[in-house]
């Protein structure tokens, strides 16, 4: 019998694919199966405890539940982002996403850098893991991305009807469905990307629920502006290395 090499974090093709695309699908699972099981009942749990918040509004549940640190902090995890970002890194946030069969709204063509515009230094060491909790698939709204678009970052937008989608701004340009690249992930495997991408999903018109965990990662190279009323309250972590930022980092 054939053994198969366990692959710790990601290969130098992986991350050159990273570099020159802004994204990156392994084709592989994220965590061993009965620790994935259960961050699943996790998120079953803070699904079931939402009150009135959409089912897509499971932002930074990390704040209020240690229990995920073990898999934010997790070697699986921080092996994959040290290969992108380099060894000194930080966790910027983390959100369940999950949209319900045949209620989700679309999620509009974005760069995440754009919300987070004047809050660090620079964008080119922010990265997204994002891992399937469900299957992830076209018809239930899985994300897609525009390949190299993350060397810029900062588009502009317009507004949209925020009834529809999920926020109520979108990128000015029109985006040519044929360059981008769907994001079908089988449960419990996981896709990468940079935070200047741009990116977005349409509505799950399916009968399958559609959801992710989002673990976002920072170099801590770059330095936050600390004067930014986004980070007045927001708390960043400390996950590996050096803080050559000087960073407010919260040590755990």
């Amino acid at each position: 019998m054939a053994i198969t090499k366990k692959i710790k974090g990601l290969s130098e093709a992986e991350q050159q694919c990273y570099k020159d695309n802004g994204y990156l699908l392994t084709g592989r699972p994220l965590f061993a199966k009965e620790k994935f099981d259960q961050l699943y009942g996790i998120f079953e749990e803070h699904l079931a405890n939402k009150g009135e918040l959409g089912a897509d509004q499971l932002d930074v549940p990390h704040f209020k539940d240690a229990r995920l640190f073990d898999y934010l902090m997790a070697d699986e995890v921080l092996d994959v982002v040290e290969g992108l970002i380099g060894p000194n890194i930080g966790l910027w946030s983390s959100h369940f996403i999950c949209k319900e069969p045949r209620v989700g709204k679309r999620t509009p063509w974005h760069e995440d850098s754009a919300y987070w515009q004047g809050r660090f230094d620079s964008f080119d060491k922010v990265v997204t893991v994002w891992l399937a909790i469900d299957p992830s698939f076209k018809e239930n709204g899985c994300m897609g991305v525009v390949p190299g678009t993350h060397k810029n970052g900062f588009s502009e937008y317009a507004d949209i009807d925020g009834s529809k989608a999920t926020f109520d701004t979108e990128i000015k340009t029109t985006v040519n469905e044929e360059d981008v690249v769907w994001f079908e992930l089988e449960q419990g495997h996981y896709s990468l990307h940079d935070s200047r991408i741009i990116h977005g999903a349409n509505a799950n018109n399916s009968e399958h629920r559609r959801t992710g965990y989002t673990m976002r990662y920072f170099s801590n190279d770059l330095v936050l502006n600390k004067e930014h009323p986004g980070n007045q309250t927001h708390k960043i972590y400390h996950c590996r290395g050096e803080n050559k930022g000087n960073n407010p980092l919260i040590y755990l």
